[in-house]
């Protein structure tokens, strides 16, 4: 099943084109750094769809939940921007889920890439850099769940490919939210709230040559604009490797 027509006929717009879990769409070939998962794992991904929107959603509610404490101290009208990762995670489980039920989202596609590369980097990082602390209150195995399971969000982005063609609306759409949370968390405080996640140091404790602050929100301008650039690098192979995309 392909694309599209390259002809840009109506079809190319029926949701039908971008296949089901059981008759999936054509493979496009990219570069590895596009698709550097196997065709067989995407196509095992693809058919098992449901069992990896469930985990992302049972993600959704524990990241909630793992965010209950700093919630606590954020004045709720500025929540949207505090549970970064479940955000990512939930935006996987709603494109993944329109996909296999024939509505295909791409803006819900395009979030999902950037959020799920973002914060399934960023959490590592931060929890790399700043082991000491978080080692002090987390037990290893939650201090290992959480590196590897925010690993397994980068990669499980890296699917997406085969159900959207990520036109320039929807990246644009999700590339705007995506720097607004990245102002409000390190940049332009909400009425002076940390929507930021928590780590376990103050902000302007020294680090090396820096401050905390410094190391995460450094981090986290990297992993905001990487994942754009990346995403409309691949959004450019689609359209020169199959000619024509959804829309």
């Amino acid at each position: 099943m392909s694309r599209g027509s390259a002809s840009g006929s109506t079809d190319a717009a029926d949701p039908r084109e971008r296949g089901t879990p059981r008759e999936q769409p054509t493979r496009v070939s990219l570069p590895r750094w596009a698709a550097p998962l196997p065709a067989r794992l995407e196509a095992i991904a693809l058919r098992w769809v449901w069992v990896i929107v469930a985990i992302n959603l049972l993600g959704t509610a524990f990241g909630f939940w793992y965010y209950r404490f700093q919630l606590q101290q954020i004045e709720p009208q500025w929540w949207l921007f505090v549970p970064d990762s479940p955000g990512a995670t939930l935006f996987i489980a709603l494109a993944l889920a329109a996909w296999a039920l024939g509505r295909p989202n791409d803006t819900l596609a395009s979030l999902a890439f950037i959020g799920n590369i973002k914060l399934g980097l960023w959490t590592p990082y931060v929890l790399v850099a700043f082991a000491p602390g978080f080692l002090e209150f987390t037990p290893i195995p939650m201090y290992l769940f959480l590196f590897w399971s925010h690993i397994a969000m980068a990669v499980q982005a890296f699917v997406l490919h085969r159900i959207s063609g990520f036109p320039l609306h929807a990246i644009a759409i999700a590339a705007t939210w995506y720097t607004v949370d990245l102002l409000f968390d390190y940049f332009v405080p909400l009425g002076g709230q940390v929507t930021h996640t928590s780590v376990p140091y103050a902000g302007s404790t020294p680090w090396f040559t820096t401050t905390v602050l410094q190391v995460a929100a450094a981090g986290a301008v990297v992993l905001t604009i990487a994942p754009i650039a990346w995403l409309l690098a691949t959004r450019i192979r689609i359209v020169a490797a199959d000619g024509h995309v959804w829309e």
